[in-house]
């Protein structure tokens, strides 16, 4: 919280140059700016894990360590890309929450929970590693805060910067971290995690494009209540699709082989799953 006051000069530059807080599109401008800094996430996700962890009836944790360990292992290798800036900062680690909800989410601070339906859901293991790189980028992209800081509204970051209580902002984002709603993604982050994920993944032993896979794979289920809940949280695009396809092109990707999907390990591990 102590660069509060750098970043209300900065809004105030921010609305001369472009016009309206409201106005602004996520990335550009003042749409993109973050009154919390890395740090702050981080302690929010400290205290949102917690949070889920004292809730065992709506997250009951999969006290799985083989299973766990193989998620943490595949996280840990995609934060080697050199794309990842906070791995100091944050706190990467994977839990896993027994459900047959098909989903997966990320809270500020790197902490990444997949469900196991959706553990259940994925075919190979390089849908699980860009799943997985999806949610990384939605932390290192510190999506959540920056809607916080869009929500809070420039009359309230005035009023939390010229009234000098710094405090206030935490009270703010208890208020909007009411259940995990505030995890519901605009079309414009998912869009940008697509591209991190596909970048994490493109130095990484897995099929970068999986994450085409995993959209047609979406496409195959059907409106069923758990992916229509996966795509509540996770807004699906046909501009995601061309996206990914762009990038596959751009970067002259070959088509994905046993060699980088893994399937068969990906599907002798779903077996160790109840």
């Amino acid at each position: 919280m102590r660069t509060v006051k750098f970043y209300f000069i900065y809004a105030v530059m921010a609305i001369a140059s472009i016009g309206a807080f409201s106005g602004c599109e996520s990335g550009t401008g003042i749409g993109d700016l973050n009154l919390y800094s890395p740090s702050d996430d981080a302690q929010m996700g400290a205290q949102l894990d917690a949070e889920i962890r004292n809730l065992p009836n709506e997250y009951p944790i999969y006290n799985n360590a083989a299973a766990t360990q193989y998620l943490q292992s595949i996280m840990n290798e995609i934060l080697t890309s050199d794309h990842i800036k906070y791995r100091d900062v944050f706190t990467y680690k994977v839990t896993i929450i027994q459900s047959e909800t098909i989903n997966a989410f990320a809270t500020p601070g790197g902490y990444v929970y997949f469900y196991t339906g959706m553990l259940k859901f994925l075919e190979n293991e390089a849908m699980l590693a860009s799943v997985m790189a999806h949610e990384i980028a939605h932390a290192e992209r510190r999506h959540a805060t920056k809607r916080m800081t869009k929500q809070m509204g420039l009359s309230v970051l005035l009023s939390v910067v010229l009234g000098n209580n710094p405090a206030q902002l935490t009270e703010i984002a208890a208020n909007l971290f009411t259940g995990l709603e505030f995890l519901r993604n605009s079309r414009e982050d998912e869009a940008e995690s697509d591209e991190y994920s596909f970048k994490y993944l493109l130095t990484s032993k897995w099929y970068p494009g999986a994450g085409k896979l995993f959209f047609e794979l979406i496409a195959k289920g059907g409106t069923t209540s758990a992916i229509e809940e996966l795509l509540s949280t996770h807004p699906p695009d046909e501009k995601r699709i061309a996206a990914i396809e762009a990038m596959i092109q751009e970067y002259n990707v070959a088509p994905p082989t046993e060699a980088n999907l893994f399937t068969q390990r990906y599907q002798q591990f779903k077996q160790t799953l109840n």
